[in-house]
């Protein structure tokens, strides 16, 4: 889980993009008396590639930036799902040539689990 996380913060930083947040919700849970399975939620994205799609869409700001989660499943596999951006622009009616900057999560995140 933890090379997991730290290869992803490496790809992100890499490929230009910001690492704004890491929220760790199994800590959160510890916090208040609660167990869940190591849970974390990567926050990143670079303006530049983000701004014109919001200011196309304000309402796209609520799934920006970008995310990637990343679990342990409790069966000894870690897991990491992303938002799709050609999804996010399809629900926010985006023009696709806005989304472009945004749709190299997956092949980010595709890299760096299989190096």
């Amino acid at each position: 889980m933890a090379e997991t996380v730290e290869r992803l913060k490496r790809a992100i930083e890499a490929g230009g993009m910001t690492l704004f947040s890491v929220v760790d919700h199994s800590e959160g849970a510890q916090s208040v008396g609660l167990t869940m399975n190591d849970t974390q939620v990567l926050i990143f994205g670079n303006p530049k590639g983000g701004t014109p799609a919001m200011a196309a869409r304000p309402l796209l700001a609520f799934e920006l930036p970008l995310k990637v989660l990343v679990w342990d499943d409790g069966n000894g596999q870690v897991r990491v799902a992303y938002q799709d951006a050609a999804e996010l622009g399809r629900r926010y009616q985006v023009p696709a040539e806005l989304m472009t900057p945004l749709s190299g999560v997956g092949g980010l995140v595709r890299a760096t689990l299989e190096g």
